[in-house]
């Protein structure tokens, strides 16, 4: 596997990227609702300038050039566009152990309960973290990160939820953030001790939540370790009314809030928007009713298609959520189990073919809005002042890109207007 390594001047100076045969800024398009391919700005000809990490100005390139000459420019070879890098708002790429037996058993037919039962699920990929030490965690997640890097991802977030106790949620959580010294990308670690109540705990699922705000999240604060708490809102995980009140409580300590929500049954995303979550993740059994609830909200509806091919599941009603005046964002829901493909852009290639989707209405799901979900509104965008990740494609048409379905791979990946590779 390619190893990105990151080369940085500690001088400051504006640096000029182009030219590009096309720049799609993604600029100027609403947060909510449905897009339209024509209103996207494309930049023919076009140049990239930046400075201390930061976009300066996009444009076209000659005048750039002309307007800046003591720029250094990073001259692009061929015919090559460019866009903002990828976010992936919703990840499990801290684990241990593998779960390839539970995919080949539920193709065979076996159910979700019964594959648990006979010691799959999430309950196995429990044992197998626990059982890795923190460096190997590390070592999993920065493989898993160069992974994600080369399909022109910049940004990710990580949960835990594969402890289920103090000690090892803390040390999958330290484990993230080591993973940050060790890579230029941006990692958004999230407490999801609330994943399910764990087989070895001596209590009720109440008991449990409680354990997590008495025991687990004081200690998360005093070690910065994450800013959010998601929880698992499901008749095999946590019930609605115990799973609101550990949510507003964790808002108390000053978490923010995301939910795994309306997976197999519905209802959970309306606590979702009730508490002021960042995000409702999952959504394939979404009603009409609760779509609405959630379109007239801010909280984002992360649609994880991974989830559905993996688990021969539904998709999230994605058109339905935009049509209604919602935020819809994509990512992978990388996991050992349930989504063990971890590649975005053939999943949302695979959402929009069914769902409709437009070009815009995907790029910006995995851009922009997806980086509005993780609370982050200072990238996702090729504009002034906005954060230099930006991504290039060896090809002449920025629709190539989800034509292709995942099989076109990114030609340079930026971060801080500086090219890795």
């Amino acid at each position: 596997m390619k190893v990105y390594r990151y080369f940085y001047d500690s001088r400051f100076f504006m640096k000029l990227s182009g030219p590009f045969k096309q720049i799609l800024t993604l600029n100027n398009l609403p947060l909510k609702g449905k897009l339209n391919d024509e209103s996207l700005e494309v930049i023919s000809n076009g140049g990239i300038l930046t400075e201390n990490g930061k976009i300066i100005q996009t444009g076209d390139f000659t005048l750039l050039k002309q307007k800046f000459p003591d720029s250094e420019i990073d001259w692009v070879e061929g015919e090559q566009i460019a866009l903002p890098a990828f976010v992936d708002a919703h990840t499990h790429i801290c684990f241990g152990g593998n779960r390839a037996n539970d995919f080949a058993m539920r193709n065979a037919g076996k159910t979700y309960l019964e594959i648990a039962e006979s010691g799959g699920g999430i309950w196995s990929s429990v044992q197998h973290t626990r059982q890795a030490s923190e460096d190997d965690l590390v070592d999993g997640i920065l493989k898993r990160i160069n992974n994600l890097i080369s399909q022109g991802i910049t940004t990710i977030e990580i949960k835990s939820g594969y402890g289920l106790n103090a000690e090892e949620e803390l040390k999958m959580l330290r484990a993230i953030k080591k993973a940050q010294t060790k890579t230029k990308v941006t990692l958004v670690p999230t407490c999801l001790s609330a994943h399910l109540k764990p087989r070895d705990f001596e209590g009720s699922s109440e008991d449990y939540l409680n354990y997590i705000l008495d025991e687990i999240l004081p200690k998360v604060k005093a070690e910065n370790l994450a800013s959010r708490v998601d929880i698992f809102i499901e008749k095999s995980a946590f019930q609605p009314e115990e799973s609101k009140s550990f949510l507003l409580k964790a808002k108390e300590l000053g978490f923010q809030i995301t939910v795994h929500a309306d997976q197999f049954t519905a209802g959970s995303s309306r606590i979702a928007v009730e508490v002021g979550a960042k995000s409702a993740d999952h959504l394939e059994a979404t009603i009409d009713e609760d779509i609405e609830f959630l379109a007239n909200s801010n909280t984002v509806a992360i649609a994880l298609p991974g989830a559905s091919l993996g688990l021969g599941e539904p998709f999230t009603p994605a058109r339905k959520i935009l049509d209604k005046g919602g935020i819809l964002a994509i990512a992978t829901d990388w996991n050992p189990g349930s989504a063990p493909m971890g590649n975005l852009v053939t999943q949302a290639s695979i959402l929009a073919t069914y769902q409709k989707l437009t070009t815009a209405e995907v790029l910006s799901a995995m851009t922009f809005r997806s980086a509005y979900a993780l609370d982050l509104q200072d990238r996702g965008i090729l504009a002034k002042g906005k954060k230099a990740d930006f991504i290039t494609y060896e090809t002449d048409n920025f629709q190539n890109i989800l034509y292709h379905q995942g099989s076109l791979m990114p030609k340079n990946i930026y971060i801080n207007g500086e090219k890795i590779g």
